[in-house]
């Protein structure tokens, strides 16, 4: 085993309250490093809980100002979006400490296991690794997981940030993101691609990137009802490959009798009844890539299929908060295009109006996304929804803001869609409440704001007034 998979000395995480942060942290901790570090959320009295929890597991956090980073022996650990002009960087940077990025640190672990399972795709990254976790944990198989959301099976009363699952190190499964071209740093055993299409890159970037990381792999789980994966298949040995679908046979694995159920969907696979408690055809296509990484692995159909069926999610994947007053209120990680997509198609297979509040998770994705934001609103709001927009998330630093809510809006409207931007995400929430009736559905859409889900439960708490 590579000496990195059981790390020794001092890390400090600029942006430790991050999806993508908070998990690592933890993973090395649990390995027995010294782990501290600092996060604007924080400074800026956010998410509370999750900061105090942070500190009961034994981790020293510090204002992000430069005042955590003294010592030259310290690894400072930065998500891609920390800039040089960062107070914590900037003091690395004066005490000779070294300076890496998640990606950086995230791979040396991820490549010194002796299996590695590498989960990539432009949506359904989480829930596939959540849904391997969970394959591998009801196997015995005790995987390590660094995951960018909380899968709900791992959370108990002493673990409510489980993002991560600490298991032996040389059983990694991550979730690897492309957004920043650092996929190219894994080398793994089995590499999943759920799908490609547009997000943070050109397609002929992403095509560069996917196609790496899938070469890179053993064995890589490909999904043939997407026109790019499908062509990523074609591109490599049959021995090299493991393919599924909805209802191309083919496919290795492919579902059959897909249908909708009460409490989530139902279908069939080599015979097989998979019956999952979450909902939608998107999670029908990430179960059957979880079932072939299992394939791939060794762990048997049964085995797999009877932890899908208990299954219990990813949070802010569609998830209800609850209901007051006849309407529900939705906290989901919808973002892009592919993922707006899905949940909308989902949501709409049941009856109810759609309140959708959608926060841009950024300036630059939504400069980058602009037709495509305005064409998949158009196309799959009902006549009666209505589409409310705060401005982006911006949390400081440089970049291009030409771009914001009301040029979505603008275009929504013209299509013949209900839809209207506000200055800030308190007067959408006024508006949201001022416009529900009973049957109707809040639907709470947007990344990389843990707040979200706060502005989720006090909307709910508005209705039940």
């Amino acid at each position: 085993m590579n000496q990195d998979a059981n790390p020794a000395g001092s890390y400090f995480f600029c942006g430790i309250g991050g999806s993508g942060m908070l998990p690592l942290a933890l993973i090395l901790a649990a390995r027995g490093a010294r782990v501290s570090g600092s996060d604007r959320s924080r400074d800026q009295g956010r998410s509370p809980e999750k900061f105090a929890w942070l500190e009961a597991q034994g981790i020293g956090l510090h204002p992000q100002d430069g005042s955590g980073v003294t010592d030259p022996a310290t690894t400072v650990v930065a998500s891609g979006a920390i800039e040089d002009t960062v107070p914590d960087i900037a003091a690395a940077r004066r005490v000779g400490a070294p300076v890496i990025s998640r990606p950086q640190m995230l791979s040396q672990l991820f490549n010194s296991a002796g299996r590695s399972i590498g989960i990539a795709g432009t949506s359904g990254k989480s829930t596939i690794t959540g849904m391997v976790a969970w394959i591998l944990d009801q196997a015995g198989l005790d995987p390590t997981v660094m995951n960018g959301a909380v899968m709900g099976n791992f959370v108990r009363e002493d673990t409510p940030f489980a993002a991560a699952r600490i298991g032996t190190p040389d059983l990694f499964v991550s979730e690897v993101d492309e957004s920043d071209g650092s996929i190219q740093l894994y080398r793994p055993t089995v590499a999943v691609v759920s799908n490609i299409s547009l997000d943070h890159k050109s397609m002929e970037e992403l095509r560069a990137l996917f196609g790496g990381f899938a070469g890179h792999a053993d064995v890589a789980v490909l999904n043939l009802d997407n026109d790019e994966t499908r062509t990523l298949a074609d591109s490599l040995p049959a021995d090299r490959r493991l393919t599924f679908s909805l209802g191309d046979p083919a496919a290795d694995l492919c579902a059959t009798e897909v249908e909708a159920t009460a409490t989530g969907m139902r279908f069939r696979v080599d015979g097989a009844e998979v019956a999952l408690q979450v909902p939608g055809a998107h999670n029908v296509a990430n179960a059957l890539a979880a079932l072939g990484v299992a394939q791939a692995l060794g762990v048997s159909q049964e085995t797999a299929i009877a932890a899908l069926g208990s299954f219990r999610g990813i949070r802010r994947r569609l998830e209800v908060v609850g209901q007051a007053g006849g309407v529900t209120v939705i906290d989901d990680f919808a973002h892009n295009p592919d993922k707006i997509t899905a949940t909308l198609q989902t949501l709409h297979a049941f009856p109810g109006r759609l309140l959708i509040l959608f926060q841009p998770h950024g300036f630059g994705p939504l400069k980058l996304m602009r037709r495509e934001f305005i064409e998949t609103f158009t196309r799959l709001m009902a006549a009666e929804d209505h589409l409310i927009m705060p401005e982006p998330v911006y949390y400081g630093g440089t970049t291009d803001r030409s771009v914001s809510s009301p040029q979505i809006v603008e275009g929504v409207v013209a299509a013949g869609r209900q839809a209207e931007a506000h200055a800030t995400r308190a007067e959408c929430g006024d508006r949201l409440v001022k416009l529900a009736q009973p049957g109707d559905r809040i639907l709470v859409m947007g990344a990389r704001d843990d707040t979200l889900t706060t502005f989720a439960r006090e909307l709910l708490t508005r209705l039940s007034a």
